[in-house]
């Protein structure tokens, strides 16, 4: 299948890529800069110029792709709201141009926050809906194509998906514990937090293209909830910092951003997307990585 990439060149895009590449699979993939072009075409693949603001880019990709998948995300934490606008607008465009058709459309969503407390499966539905939620509701928005000839399916990835030259939530604690002199966690550290290895996640993304049907919601997900304190310790033994609990009072100073997803719990499920596609988590887990010390690496 010609398969036209949104976030191709990113953290799990850049996976991504080679996986489909190697199942025979033409790609094409959006890149807005001359150094993601570059690194697009390094992997193999094909580039079209362009932006998740560029509609008629996004537009014409998929007019020429047997199949869309979409991994990028404005992640602009100054103004989530219009970031979630831009991801609506994507989604209406690129699902609306395969419309008719019957083509896949694969696209990315989280299981963070989906059921604060509990552990989270596929069969949640999302609680965010409606332009005005986060992600601009795109989960809901985009599963309803399903009923416009379209073969939609989320892509609910760990809130942390790890590997060597991770960027996201995991190296930003490392960066918090260098910055203010002790690996933290917020209360008692019990909370727990999904993973996935970047390469197994990948790989999730080709199965599904290849085999998920119509309005499914997949997770990928490695280990269901690991505990805050675990993560901390870790980090603590990486960068040979104390280990502290920081109260919930405290966090926000401490953490910054993160401390309204640090302090959580939300362990999720990949049970019901492990049976339904054979996939099989087989890299290390996130306090193996941690013990690797490339997230330490100065």
């Amino acid at each position: 299948m010609r398969v036209f990439v949104t976030g191709a060149s990113g953290w799990i895009g850049s996976a991504v890529v080679p996986e489909l590449l190697d199942a025979g699979h033409h790609v094409v993939g959006l890149a807005r800069s001359d150094a993601s072009a570059a690194a697009i075409e390094a992997a193999g693949a094909d580039v079209r110029r362009g932006g998740l603001d560029d509609l008629d880019s996004l537009r014409s990709g998929a007019a020429e792709a047997d199949a869309v998948v979409h991994l990028a995300f404005n992640h602009d934490f100054s103004d989530y709201q219009g970031a979630g606008r831009t991801e609506r607008a994507a989604i209406e465009t690129l699902a609306g141009e395969l419309e008719g058709s019957d083509r896949p459309f694969l696209f990315a969503s989280g299981v963070a926050l989906l059921a604060p407390g509990r552990l989270a499966t596929e069969r949640d539905v999302s609680p965010y809906d409606g332009p005005d939620a986060p992600r601009g509701g795109a989960e809901p928005l985009a599963l309803s194509y399903a009923e416009r000839g379209v073969r939609p399916v989320s892509l609910r990835f760990a809130p942390t998906v790890h590997g060597d030259g991770d960027h996201g939530f995991t190296a930003a604690l490392v960066d918090i514990a260098r910055r203010t002199g002790v690996a933290g966690y917020i209360g008692d550290g019990a909370n727990r937090w999904p993973a996935v290895h970047r390469l197994d996640a990948a790989h999730l993304v080709r199965l599904a293209l290849d085999g998920a049907p119509a309005g499914s919601v997949v997770h990928a997900v490695g280990e269901e909830g690991v505990p805050a304190r675990d993560i901390a310790a870790a980090i603590g033994a990486g960068l040979d910092l104390p280990v502290v609990s920081v109260s919930p009072e405290d966090a926000p100073e401490h953490f910054g951003w993160l401390a309204r997803f640090f302090g959580v719990d939300v362990p999720a499920s990949s049970a019901i997307t492990q049976e339904l596609l054979g996939w099989t988590p087989t890299h290390p887990g996130l306090l193996d990585d941690l013990a690797a010390g490339y997230y330490f690496r100065a």
